[in-house]
């Protein structure tokens, strides 16, 4: 059933720009579809390991900012006189640089931050993200600092016998981010059912017993850091290659607040949960944008996501879930008295 779901669901997003010819939609959509992959990854810290991470977008705009440099070019002077100087590489292997190195900062700060729990681990993460942007604000030489990355060059991919498509359109766009989207949730959805996705739940609900039975804490919260991480980058990559400037406003702390909303209200926890979230919290401010005043818009956007979790507390997927099971389970248990009254029915 689920199987069948999803490929539905992706068919009805694929089928959108055939039908949705408004480039303001569009540009939302891909926008909002990046968000989505970012917010997924945010998921498998927070819904999987119940580790919440407030520094998560210092991921997002490392990919990006390493994309876009790889791809740009860059020279720099080093301590002693010495000048780094890179040339320009295709944008597609700036999407691998991306991941790997957001993977490797993953890696680091998990190693560091995961020997403490709860708080301190926030005020690690957060305080992570805010050296990044700060990095990114002052190092003017290799990141121009406020005045931005310019000129970002698209995403390239080569065609075997065909030459290169070079990914400039909305519509190119919105199917890239579509097939990396799938492509994160799968691999994530492969994770969470796997050997190891069952220790990361082991250690969300009972850290003592997990540990009493062979879970190593640190090197299976820092594995899936490193997954969260690379995969949030991939998205800042994307991000980097569509909207083709990129500054260090990337790392505002309200990008963060924006994945956590999304992943709290579609449901922490689940694999769709990111992606109903995403869809409703990103999408909301464009439908609002043109009958209400900006101030209105955050009330009403507050409004909804209290709305949500007053009556769906769990998270829109998980919470509709339990409510179908709930109905499924009371019809099953009803079938049997709804036929002896009928049998007692007839034999009268």
């Amino acid at each position: 059933m689920r199987i069948v779901v999803t490929i539905l669901a992706v068919a009805a997003l694929a089928s959108v720009p055939l039908w949705l010819r408004d480039p303001y939609l569009l540009n939302a959509l891909i926008t909002t579809g990046i968000f989505i992959i970012g917010a997924m990854s945010l998921n498998l810290l927070l819904g999987f390991t119940g580790q919440l991470s407030l520094g998560h977008i210092a991921f997002f705009g490392i990919g990006a900012y390493v994309s876009a440099l790889t791809s740009l070019g860059f020279d720099i002077g080093l301590p002693g006189g010495v000048r780094l100087v890179h040339e320009p590489w295709p944008p597609i292997v700036g999407l691998v640089f991306a991941i790997l190195i957001a993977g490797l900062c993953g890696y680091f700060v998990g190693l560091l931050s995961f020997r403490v729990r709860g708080a301190y681990f926030v005020i690690v993460t957060i305080s992570f993200a805010e050296v990044v942007r700060l990095v990114a604000l002052n190092w003017v030489e290799l990141t121009q600092g406020p005045l931005a990355l310019t000129n970002i060059p698209s995403i390239v991919l080569p065609l075997s016998g065909f030459g290169e498509l070079t990914l400039r359109t909305k519509l190119q766009n919105y199917y890239l981010v579509l097939v990396v989207a799938l492509v994160a949730y799968l691999l994530i959805a492969r994770l969470v059912h796997s050997h190891f996705g069952r220790a990361m739940r082991g250690l969300m609900e009972n850290e003592t017993l997990a540990v009493s039975v062979g879970i190593d804490v640190t090197k299976t919260l820092t594995l899936a850091a490193v997954i969260s991480a690379a995969i949030a980058g991939a998205a800042g990559s994307l991000y980097a290659h569509y909207i083709r400037i990129i500054d260090p406003e990337v790392f505002a702390f309200i990008n963060t607040v924006t994945m956590v909303i999304m992943v709290i209200s579609g449901g922490k926890g689940s694999l769709a949960g990111p992606v109903v979230g995403g869809l409703i919290f990103g999408l909301l401010p464009v439908a609002l944008r043109p009958i209400m005043a900006p101030e209105a818009q955050w009330i009403a956007y507050g409004g909804v996501l209290m709305a949500i979790l007053f009556v769906l507390p769990r998270g829109i997927v998980p919470s509709l879930a339990q409510r179908l099971v709930r109905r499924r389970s009371g019809t099953a248990a009803l079938a049997p008295v709804a036929l002896a009254e009928t049998a007692a029915k007839e034999q009268a």
